[in-house]
C-alpha cells in the first residue's frame, strides 16, 4: 500500500503545479490585456516619456503647452454633443494683446491658442475655428481660408465650452493660468497654471524690457 501513495502523491502535485501554471499565465495575460487598454486611452505625443530637466527652452514651446494641457484636461473628458472654442490667451493687466508690449514672450498668447487648439483635439474635442471666412481668399502673394476680417468670417456654430487663458509677464518668463469656461453659466469646469521660460522664442539677451522701459541684465538668468 505503501509503494502505491507515493505515485499517487506524485501525480496529484504534479497535476496540481500543472493548474497553478495555466492560473498564473491567464493572469499574466489579463494583465497584459488591461494595462494595454488603459494605456490606448492616453493622449499619444512625443513628450510622454520626456524628463523636464532634459528639454532647453528655446525651441520647445510646445513642450511646455503639451505639459499645460496635461493639467487643464486632467480631469475632464471630451463630450460627444460639447463643442470647444480655443481663445487667445492675453496679459491678466490689460486682457488684450498690444503689440508694443515688446518682451520676449509677446507672440506666447498667439501660439498657446494654437497650441491648445492641437492639444484639445488630439484628445478628442470638438473644437471649432471661428476665424474660418465663407471662402477662399486668393491674392497675388497666397490663398488663406482664416481671417480676422469680420465681415468675411462665416457663421460661428453653437459653443459649448471656450479654452482661454491669462499671462502673466516676468522677467525670465511668464505664468501661464490657462482655464476652461462653460459658455452658458460661466462656470470654470478646469483650471491649470505653468511657468513658461522666457527663452522659448528667443535666446538669452542681456536687455529686456520692464513696465515699457528697457533694462540691462548682467550675468545669466
Amino acid at each position: 500500500m505503501k509503494s502505491m501513495t507515493k505515485p499517487v502523491s506524485h501525480a496529484l502535485l504534479t497535476e496540481n503545479g500543472r493548474l497553478v501554471a495555466k492560473a498564473l499565465a491567464y493572469t499574466a495575460l489579463l494583465l497584459g490585456l488591461l494595462s494595454g487598454c488603459s494605456s490606448s486611452d492616453e493622449p499619444k505625443s512625443q513628450f510622454a516619456q520626456t524628463d523636464a530637466s532634459d528639454v532647453s527652452a528655446l525651441g520647445n514651446v510646445e513642450y511646455h503647452t503639451y505639459m499645460l494641457a496635461n493639467e487643464l484636461f486632467a480631469d475632464v473628458g471630451p463630450a460627444r454633443q460639447s463643442r470647444y472654442a480655443v481663445v487667445g490667451f492675453v496679459p491678466a493687466d490689460t486682457m488684450k494683446y498690444s503689440a508694443g508690449h515688446q518682451h520676449p514672450l509677446m507672440l506666447l498668447g498667439h501660439q498657446l491658442e494654437q497650441g491648445m487648439i492641437t492639444e484639445a483635439t488630439k484628445r478628442g474635442f470638438s473644437t471649432q475655428e471661428f476665424k474660418l471666412s465663407n471662402d477662399i481668399i486668393v491674392s497675388d502673394e497666397s490663398d488663406r481660408v482664416l481671417t480676422r476680417d469680420i465681415d468675411q468670417l462665416s457663421n460661428i456654430e453653437r459653443v459649448d465650452f471656450y479654452i482661454t487663458g491669462t499671462m502673466v509677464y516676468q522677467e525670465s518668463g511668464a505664468v501661464v493660468n490657462a482655464r476652461i469656461i462653460n459658455a452658458r453659466n460661466k462656470n470654470i469646469v478646469a483650471a491649470a497654471t505653468r511657468f513658461f521660460p522666457a527663452e522659448l522664442f528667443w535666446r538669452e539677451e542681456q536687455v529686456t524690457t520692464r513696465n515699457g522701459k528697457l533694462y540691462r541684465t548682467e550675468g545669466t538668468r
